[in-house]
């Protein structure tokens, strides 16, 4: 074997397939190469991890970039820099922009908006609707598609799939596991008056409540059976949903977001107010308690941020004027891994939920693991630094995060894509490299 690399990233603790590893990596045109004593190896680049922790790269499931059409809130170069500084590797991006993403063009126009734009590599969901519903299983085959997203109750966009005859329609056209935000449209619908005239934001978790989740849940998992589909089930906030998903474990996989495990009404919504808001919503804390249960318990499969920045002036609106959503890509890895800090996460738990995970649920190709032959990406941490979070670090066109004046144990200190380093000491470096990412075909 050739004992000359590309980049050696040496004196590292690396978390391999089998496990935390005192080793060196070799990479080689972007992929890892070689593992063991490399410091004497020809290379032309060096990577000194010492001290530092290296893991798999973390994949976040679940971004809104706002753009075409929303970019004075977010677009793809700002949201893809904030997740390369928050050790991100590649985002998979939703269709609610404008407009939505529900064709073959619209995902070759963001594919060409994010080349030579995109820090991190990236894919993008195709939306599901009545109109494009038989077009779907050829349209979640392009490249650069994640899949197929489908909302079964309003959110932000207008994207909507809400009753039992198109959603079953939506489901027989095509085979890739589908992600789906499931809320009871007719419920919510049903319930608006409870909010409608002007509420308090904690109202939010009234309105669109517990059991809003727990119907549209029950009603996918029935619809994909009799479709023979797999779903990927979307930000799940409840505790009924959690113990309703663990008996069909078979068809449905499970996310959950950081601020579902980190916050807590009505704390929040007294402290955050709307900055607080978001679909599904944040919820008391049993619910919070029942996510962790099923976090150690197996039965979540992944984390995603559900980043959703808004404007500061947008979300200071009087509620429920105020829309949802907040951001998440760049603060996902210090949020959780402070939590692993904490001792309610373990880290080789935290690696499986951000990087095997998302690889294993979309079927995602040459990445998720450090290993022989893989993309060479690597968020590599320190798990011992304690940082505050401020709105200053965020990259976010908004500006904001609910996480702000927050101080967290663990920190990405480096973000290596493809054998590239993107970002170090809270810099992003060189130029944007992103690209489609790759999924198996016959997934």
């Amino acid at each position: 074997m050739p004992d000359s690399f590309d980049r050696i990233v040496i004196g590292g603790t690396v978390w391999t397939p089998n496990g935390p590893v005192e080793t060196d990596v070799g990479i080689r045109s972007g992929r890892v190469a070689a593992f063991g004593h490399l410091k004497g190896a020809k290379a032309a680049e060096v990577f000194d991890a010492s001290g530092l922790t290296v893991l798999p790269g973390v994949i976040d499931s679940q971004v809104h970039f706002r753009e075409p059409g929303l970019e004075h809130k977010e677009d793809l170069e700002a949201g893809t820099r904030g997740a390369a500084l928050g050790g991100v590797v590649s985002v998979f991006e939703m269709p609610n922009t404008d407009p939505p993403t529900t064709t073959a063009n619209a995902i070759n126009d963001k594919i060409s908006r994010a080349l030579g734009r995109a820090w991190v590599d990236f894919s993008f969901f195709v939306g599901a609707s009545p109109e494009n519903a038989t077009e779907l299983k050829t349209l979640e085959r392009l490249p650069g598609v994640s899949g197929v997203k489908m909302f079964m109750g309003s959110s932000t966009g207008s994207l909507l799939v809400s009753d039992d005859k198109n959603v079953a329609r939506v489901l027989k056209n095509g085979t890739r596991r589908m992600a789906v935000h499931c809320e009871d449209e007719d419920r919510l619908n049903e319930r608006l008056h409870l909010v409608k005239g002007g509420a308090p934001v904690a109202m939010h978790a009234v309105w669109r409540d517990a059991e809003t989740a727990l119907l549209a849940t029950k009603r996918l998992v029935r619809l994909a059976r009799e479709a023979g589909r797999r779903v990927h089930i979307l930000h799940i906030s409840t505790a009924e949903e959690m113990e309703f998903l663990k008996e069909n474990r078979d068809i449905a996989t499970v996310e959950v977001l950081p601020q579902h495990l980190t916050l807590s009404a009505p704390e929040a919504y007294d402290r955050l107010g709307t900055l607080a808001q978001q679909n599904p919503p944040i919820r008391v804390a049993r619910h919070r308690e029942a996510l962790w249960n099923a976090v150690r318990g197996g039965i979540v499969d992944c984390i995603g941020s559900d980043h959703a920045p808004h404007t500061l002036e947008e979300k200071q609106r009087p509620y429920p004027q105020s829309p949802s959503g907040m951001t998440g890509v760049q603060t996902l890895v210090p949020i959780m891994l402070d939590h692993v800090n904490a001792g309610r996460l373990t880290l080789e738990r935290f690696i499986d939920l951000t990087s095997a995970g998302p690889a294993r649920v979309y079927g995602v190709a040459g990445k998720g693991r450090i290993a022989l032959g893989y993309d060479a990406d690597l968020t590599i941490v320190d798990l011992k630094a304690k940082r505050t979070i401020e709105n200053s670090w965020i990259a976010s066109k908004s500006g904001w995060t609910a996480y702000d004046g927050q101080t967290v144990t663990g920190w990405p200190i480096a973000t290596i894509l493809r054998g590239q380093v993107i970002m170090t000491n809270d810099e992003v470096i060189g130029s944007p490299i992103g690209a489609p990412t790759r999924f198996i075909e016959t997934f």
